[in-house]
């Protein structure tokens, strides 16, 4: 998987992937325009539509629902560092389930690749060009 990520202006930003295009941005009191969501609600919003495709998946392969879903995602700003934390994940049902499809279906969302990249990080490299050190004219 792979996206590019190019600045606009500001702190405004192209991202793409495959074909598609979204744009992020800082609101105001951040010195943006509030044209596109921030990193942060990219994450969220990664996270619950991966929730709600699971969901989704459980319940019509269950023949239980084939549309309504939807998905609520909430964390907190942690620090030192930095970061995101305490997440919360609400998936609506549009109908009524049993305690044993309930359980499945948290048991389906547990299975979303972004819940459990989150859960169990792997390694992020960032990679930067070599300074190239500039030699004084004799």
């Amino acid at each position: 998987m792979e996206v590019w990520v190019s600045q606009i202006a500001g702190v405004q930003f192209s991202v793409k992937a495959r074909s598609h295009e979204l744009i992020s941005d800082q609101p105001a009191e951040n010195g943006g325009n509030d044209t596109g969501m921030t990193p942060p609600e990219l994450l969220l919003s990664a996270l619950g539509s991966c929730a709600a495709y699971y969901a989704v998946e459980y319940l019509r392969t269950r023949k239980l629902a084939e549309s309504g879903v939807e998905v609520q995602v909430t964390a907190e700003k942690l620090k030192q560092p930095a970061r995101l934390g305490n997440f919360v994940v609400k998936v609506r049902c549009p109908v009524a389930l049993s305690e044993a499809h309930n359980e499945g279906l948290n048991r389906a969302v547990h299975h979303c690749l972004i819940h459990n990249s989150l859960v169990s990080p792997g390694e992020i490299r960032v990679e930067t060009p070599a300074v190239q050190q500039v030699s004084a004219a004799s």
